[in-house]
């Protein structure tokens, strides 16, 4: 094989790999190349090397994505080694039979795949909405928060950062895998979120006693004072996805009013705009309260497998 065809067949491995672990809805896999590469060999080569970087991987096994996706992913693969005609793959079989053979759950193990090797795992619910709460999957924003992250570690390096609405840690965890923050407090209000959030900085190892130094803290924006904010010593603050309801936005730019008034830090709000009219009013609430802001414009380095037609704004805000 020549270096330039390894070279893609790695890529598209790797392409199948982050997008099986992250859940991605399986229309978004590279399924042209491997009809192609079945169709040209006759050999269920790449579909054996799909199968040892998914089902098979040993995060798979730690770290499992729900049954049900596992289960339409393996009859995805085997639909297509079928019609090309290639000889049946006993392994792929047989790992359809034991997930068929497994008990469905609530929850899930989603994986997101880091440019280091390293992998963040996190478990989330099955559904979009549970418990009353948007909070127990990772959304867009997140995702694109963390890719801003990895572009720009020097905003966390050495830093207290805080983040508001931390849901189940996608966007923290990353940059505390890879941005050396010295301090990271993750903060949420709903109760099933922040036992979630920490099951998930414990699973990435993170803890008071490595560093970064690590915390999640119960924060009701409704109620937070000044002098916990002191406390806290921020200097770098960032939320995702938490401009999606009129209903909070007042209470968040009066949080954010308090901690701009406190200190001085770099604060990060990145949203995805599922509805002009919430966001638009949150920004002129934001004006309203003496609160300005640059529209952070660059793009951002695709690492994360997820659905970039959404439209995410980031924003910088200061006095």
């Amino acid at each position: 094989m020549e270096l330039s065809e390894q070279k893609q067949k790695t890529d598209i491995l790797r392409d199948f790999q982050a997008s099986f672990f992250a859940m991605s809805r399986l229309v978004s896999f590279p399924w042209t190349f491997l009809e192609k590469d079945l169709e040209s060999n006759k050999s269920s080569e790449l579909i054996s090397d799909i199968l040892k970087q998914t089902c098979l991987h040993s995060l798979s096994q730690k770290f499992p994505p729900s049954v049900r996706y596992r289960k339409l992913f393996l009859s995805e693969l085997i639909k297509r080694q079928e019609a090309a005609g290639c000889e049946p793959l006993d392994e792929l079989y047989d790992a359809l039979a034991e997930v068929v053979g497994a008990e469905d759950t609530t929850e899930c193990y989603k994986s997101y795949l880091l440019p280091c090797g390293d992998a963040v795992s996190l478990q989330e619910s099955v559904a979009l909405i549970s418990e009353g709460t948007t909070g127990l999957v990772t959304w867009e924003a997140a995702l694109y928060l963390a890719e801003w992250a990895l572009d720009h570690r020097h905003t966390f390096t050495g830093r207290t950062v805080l983040e508001l609405g931390s849901g189940v840690g996608l966007s923290g965890i990353t940059i505390c895998r890879s941005c050396s923050p010295d301090r990271y407090v993750f903060s949420d209000c709903h109760p099933r979120v922040l036992q979630t959030l920490r099951d998930n900085v414990r699973l990435n190892g993170l803890t008071e006693d490595t560093s970064p130094m690590v915390s999640v803290q119960e924060m009701d924006w409704t109620s937070t004072t000044e002098e916990q904010i002191r406390r806290i010593g921020v200097d770098t603050v960032i939320a995702a996805d938490v401009v999606y309801d009129p209903d909070v936005v007042e209470s968040l730019v009066e949080l954010l009013s308090l901690i701009l008034s406190c200190s001085s830090p770099d604060v990060f709000i990145c949203s995805t705009v599922r509805n002009p009219e919430t966001y638009g009013g949150f920004k002129q609430q934001l004006e309203s309260a003496g609160i300005s802001h640059d529209v952070m414009t660059a793009a951002v380095s695709h690492v994360f497998p997820y659905n970039r037609v959404s439209t995410i704004e980031m924003i910088k805000l200061y006095r």
